[in-house]
């Protein structure tokens, strides 16, 4: 599997397929990220092979639905529960991510873990996520920016009067140089 781009949030219900003996077998549901549909569905029998007798030719799926939140205008704390595979054995793992969506807080844990710990997406299992408050944070990046005042200061930073703007009254070249320091 390969993640360009964002992650989307699936739900996708399947069954093993109905025979004379059970005509309605037992139904399985899962929330599962992936780029696409296509990948939602197969990372489901990869999964359900795991925990059931069932793979993609004894079983069908019912539904697979892409899950959209709702409120995406506010910054939210996201833990992630983990396990995944490396050179050397698996390992579970948590982690946090600041984010407006539940789909962008995983794509960023994909792309860390692919930065820190060189895994591959196939090698990544999401156990659990959970929208944690601002006092039950546990990892130090997240906790410095869910503080109440928060501020982003804006040091050396040059007018835009004479650098990055050509007006016509404006010289091309300047014997100055640029005045950073605000303060």
């Amino acid at each position: 599997m390969t993640v360009a781009g964002l992650m989307k949030q699936f739900q996708v219900v399947g069954r093993k397929a109905p025979t004379e003996e059970v005509e309605n077998p037992e139904a399985y549901r899962m929330i599962i990220f992936a780029p696409n549909a296509v990948i939602a569905k197969s990372k489901f029998w990869y999964y359900m092979h795991q925990f059931r007798k069932m793979k993609k030719t004894t079983g069908e799926i019912l539904d697979c639905v892409e899950l959209v939140e709702k409120n995406t205008r506010i910054v939210k704390n996201y833990g992630i529960w983990l396990r995944y595979s490396s050179r050397s054995g698996t390992h579970n793992m948590y982690r946090e991510f600041r984010d407006v969506t539940l789909t962008g807080a995983v794509s960023q844990l994909y792309d860390e873990m692919a930065g820190r710990h060189r895994c591959r997406p196939r090698s990544i299992q999401i156990i659990r996520t959970a929208i944690v408050g601002a006092k039950d944070l546990k990892r130090v990046n997240p906790m410095q920016f869910a503080q109440a005042k928060v501020k982003f200061p804006l040091p050396h930073r040059v007018t835009s009067g004479k650098r990055g703007q050509k007006a016509l009254t404006d010289r091309t070249f300047s014997t100055v140089r640029p005045t950073t320091y605000f303060g």
